[in-house]
């Protein structure tokens, strides 16, 4: 089981048993509280329970795969490149292109909620975190979470 929350439209946290770990898609990095401070742009790495990938963009910025019990999350705001690169189960985006591209069960809304709700046709539930149990619990059509 892990949670996921959201303090503001550029930042994601996931937390695990383990730990907590923050992407910040402005400035592309990973905060962890780890010795060796933020890891910045593309990477690979394994942190607690989480298996992460950050992959580079053509315009330089870079976009997340996180695998944790056999969910992959992906982080990537509003950021529309190298979607080929991921698989999502749940999908952390302001963009309703990746949501059509990567066709998530779960899609955390960062940005323009409203515009990517009603594009979409689809409504929104707000939570303070999401709270994940396994691959099972996600929902079985297309639903979008506001984190507050």
């Amino acid at each position: 089981m892990f949670e996921i929350e959201s303090k503001n439209q550029d930042e994601i946290t996931i937390i695990t048993k383990k730990g907590a770990i923050k992407f910040n898609i402005a400035d592309g990095n990973i905060d962890a509280n780890l010795a060796v401070g933020k890891i910045e742009g593309p990477c690979e790495a394994e942190i607690g329970d989480a298996t992460i990938r950050g992959v580079a963009t053509e315009s330089g910025k870079t976009i997340y795969d996180v695998e944790i019990n056999g969910i992959h999350i992906g982080v990537i705001g509003g950021i529309e490149e190298n979607l080929d690169d991921l698989v999502a189960d749940i999908l952390c985006t302001s963009s309703v292109r990746a949501v059509r591209e990567l066709e998530p069960k779960l899609i955390i809304a960062m940005g323009n909620i409203d515009g990517m709700v009603s594009e979409l046709k689809l409504t929104a539930r707000t939570e303070k975190r999401l709270k994940v149990k396994s691959l099972d619990s996600l929902p079985a059509t297309k639903e979008v979470v506001v984190l507050t």
